[in-house]
């Protein structure tokens, strides 16, 4: 993984949660695991850390390229499979090597970077998308893809199934303004419903621009609360004792892992149609999808027909971390 948030990370890193959570479930089924991450990083096996953590960056950095490449290439003949989580760049030295290789995108991928790599012939690679939706910005006719949903550690959270659906909502996430945060405020005003604001303020310009323009002059402490960020205690508390999660992203959404996380209280998701948010919705059962904050304020006064037993469900069947894993795991053992 690269560097910038070690794994797992207590507040914010969605792709860093998730390989600390089935590297817990590889070393349970009996397997050995190596995690390459940065500094503070812990691992249920074997951990090597390198570079510093810090503000996220989608530049190319020599330095951090040349560490991984020599820990990579020390650590390969002793291990059976290279899952990377981290730029693409990384695996680039070893495309050739018969060491299977496992590629995971998380967010909109750069077509024209897989061509580059069709045309050097890689063996054995994998390339994994959190989405049917992002599979689709990065598929090309000589590459193989599969979609490996984003997990949650479910035993870690209470299925709340008697929480009433006329209980506070909750938004989770980095308030910016592809989350949509002020379409869920938008909602919350609409209906003079409760909205808890959970997560962490981005340090970009215009985001920060954006907070204090645009979210924090609705913050009144009364009908709109911002409780900054949460721990997953906190996490557990807060989604299970919601009457539904609000999710209204303007993005290619690749596949918030707080979907899989709400539901494993029982709590419903209530979306925007966009990217992989609807993939993980299934609608009048597991929660609504929408593509306005009208449309979702209606799906509120719904909630009373949402079974939260279906959630936990949907959580267990579809998206808990022993699932996942053993998903990757059959990508591993599948050679190509």
């Amino acid at each position: 993984m690269d560097p910038f948030i070690p794994v797992p990370p207590e507040h914010y890193g969605g792709i860093e949660r998730v390989i600390y959570d089935i590297a817990n479930q590889y070393v349970e089924m009996g397997h050995q695991v190596t995690i390459v991450a940065g500094p503070n990083s812990k691992s249920p096996g074997r951990l090597i850390t390198y570079s510093e953590n810090g503000p996220l960056s989608a530049e190319f950095n020599l330095k951090i390229f040349l560490e991984v490449f020599w820990i990579l290439r020390k650590e390969i003949r002793s291990h059976d499979v290279i899952h990377n989580f981290g730029r693409l760049l990384f695996i680039l030295p070893f495309l050739k090597r018969k060491t299977k290789k496992v590629q995971t995108f998380m967010r909109y991928v750069n077509r024209n970077n897989i061509i580059k790599f069709d045309k050097v012939h890689p063996r054995n690679l994998t390339y994994t998308a959190v989405s049917d939706a992002i599979k689709e910005t990065g598929n090309t006719p000589n590459s193989h893809w599969e979609t490996v949903y984003n997990c949650a550690p479910i035993e870690q959270f209470d299925f709340q199934a008697n929480t009433s659906p006329d209980s506070y909502l909750v938004f989770l996430g980095r308030i910016e303004r592809c989350k949509g945060l002020h379409q869920a405020i938008k909602v919350a005003r609409l209906l003079q419903r409760e909205l808890i604001i959970a997560g962490n303020l981005s340090e970009l310009p215009e985001e920060i621009t954006y907070y204090e323009k645009e979210i924090k002059p609705l913050i009144d402490g009364r009908l709109i609360k911002y409780i900054g960020v949460v721990n997953n205690q906190q996490k557990n508390t807060l989604l299970g004792n919601a009457s539904a999660l609000l999710t209204p992203v303007e993005w290619f959404e690749p596949f918030p892992i707080i979907i899989p996380e709400a539901y494993a209280c029982g709590t419903p998701v209530l979306g925007f149609k966009n990217g992989g948010v609807p993939e993980g919705i299934e609608h009048g059962v597991t929660g609504f999808i929408s593509e306005t904050a009208e449309e979702m304020a209606a799906q509120v006064k719904l909630l009373h027909t949402i079974d939260r037993r279906n959630c936990r469900l949907a959580a267990e069947n579809k998206y808990s971390d022993a699932v996942i894993a053993n998903n990757y795991l059959a990508i591993y053992k599948n050679k190509q």
